[in-house]
């Protein structure tokens, strides 16, 4: 197994991982974006977020999605997106070797932090992130505007 930074040649796996984690996380329709969001997205000037994928045989079995973000309290952060290995090789360490580069990536970077949300019903994920150091902050929620919440509340302004 290879664990290396993602290539635009990539974005194609990319989105089909995506995808497959839409599915898991009883999603299946909210996928909006097309290969060509993600190779624009990550690969022009300002690229928008980072990836690091597993090869296995020159196929990628695995990638983790992440960005720089900033909190006024502790200076430059990341966020780790999306954390995905396809379903049937799960089990081969290629999510423990993705989950180990971005905190690499991190200490490297020397981000102040590394977060990401996990579903309170994805109690493997829970187990594996607690046994690794990480701490689950129950007293959080997650906040959302969707684009319609976003169109309505301009509306409302106008």
């Amino acid at each position: 197994m290879i664990i290396r930074k993602g290539t635009i040649k990539d974005m194609p796996s990319v989105l089909l991982l995506i995808q497959e984690l839409a599915e898991f996380e009883k999603e299946p329709n909210a996928v909006e974006i097309s290969v060509k969001d993600l190779e624009k997205d990550g690969f022009s000037e300002n690229p928008l977020f980072q990836t690091f994928v597993a090869e296995v045989e020159n196929e990628v079995i695995g990638v983790a999605l992440y960005y720089y973000r900033y909190s006024t309290w502790k200076g430059k952060t990341i966020h780790l997106e999306d954390l995905v290995v396809k379903e049937n090789k799960r089990g081969t360490g290629a999510g423990f070797a993705l989950y180990s580069e971005i905190i690499k990536q991190g200490y490297k970077e020397g981000v102040k932090r590394i977060e990401w949300n996990v579903l309170d019903w994805n109690t493997n994920a829970i187990h594996f992130y607690e046994k690794s150091g990480a701490s689950i902050l129950d007293d959080w929620k997650v906040v959302q505007m969707n684009e319609k919440g976003i169109s309505k509340f301009i509306s409302k302004l106008k």
